[in-house]
């Protein structure tokens, strides 16, 4: 019984050692030394860039500082047929061809009228333009009420003449009084063109006639005309010489000048630029 017991003894004390061999190792433990520092630096992200402001489109139609206008009662009859159909009076109708004859101001004989328009009054400065381009007015057919051939009576009857873009255009200034000093009558205006008429009648029949092409008319001035083109045309807007009536639309205006309805040479020294 004694020996039983001690080999009972024995063999736990065996498999006790062998379990504790098995067991699995811990780790070591050291110490350690936690020293860390943490620098925080502020995100700096790139701004886009601001999105320019576009620059405004300079328009040739904004109204002029200072001006005002009036009307006039016509002499005679309104024009027998609307304006914008009378080839007469809105020039786009017969239309014009740009031609290669000389681009300087011409001499001819004969006599003048001191009176008449000097052309440099369109401009502040009173200037002798370049002259840009020539042109060739067509005639018109009054019988099928259309466009005839190019006007063959002078080499030009229509002339451009350099601006600077929104430059100010002015009446030319002539002897003529057509009341309270005034000069003449517009007998035609758009957002392109005006007709203005060195009498009070309501055609280019007797007197000069002055077409500018590529021009904004003064917004008030375009005004007062359509007021009374659709009132019947009983009046229409008065301006004076020197006064300004629209501003170049580009780097050229086109001018043709009438005498008693027949289309003159813009370049004539003698008529339209004396003194020059």
């Amino acid at each position: 019984m004694r020996k039983r017991f001690i080999l009972v003894i024995g063999c736990i004390v065996f498999c006790s050692l062998i379990w504790f061999l098995n067991l699995p190792a811990k780790p070591a433990v050291h110490a350690t030394t936690t020293n860390n520092k943490y620098v925080y630096l502020p995100a700096i992200v790139k701004a886009p860039p601001p999105t320019p402001t576009p620059t405004p489109t300079p328009d040739p139609c904004e109204p002029i500082s200072g001006v005002s206008y009036t009307a006039f009662t016509i002499e005679g009859s309104p024009t027998d047929r609307p304006a914008t159909q009378h080839a007469d009076i809105n020039l786009a109708l017969r239309g014009y061809e740009p031609t290669n004859a000389f681009r300087g101001l011409v001499d001819y004989g004969g006599g003048y009228d001191p009176n008449a328009p000097q052309l440099y009054g369109l401009f502040g400065d009173q200037r002798t333009p370049t002259f840009t381009q020539q042109y060739r007015v067509y005639d018109w057919d009054w019988g099928c009420n259309c466009r005839g051939n190019l006007l063959t009576t002078w080499s030009v009857t229509l002339s451009g003449m350099q601006t600077t873009p929104l430059e100010v255009i002015r009446v030319p200034d002539s002897g003529y009084n057509i009341g309270y000093g005034y000069d003449a009558l517009v007998l035609y205006a758009t957002r392109e063109r005006i007709t203005l008429k060195y009498t009070r009648e309501d055609n280019v029949v007797h007197g000069y006639t002055v077409h500018i092409e590529n021009i904004c008319v003064e917004p008030s001035l375009l005004a007062l005309y359509e007021q009374w083109n659709t009132a019947g045309r009983t009046s229409l807007p008065a301006v004076m010489g020197g006064q300004p009536i629209g501003r170049a639309r580009g780097s050229e205006i086109r001018v043709a000048i009438r005498d008693n309805g027949t289309f003159m040479d813009p370049r004539s020294r003698k008529d339209w630029w004396r003194g020059r």
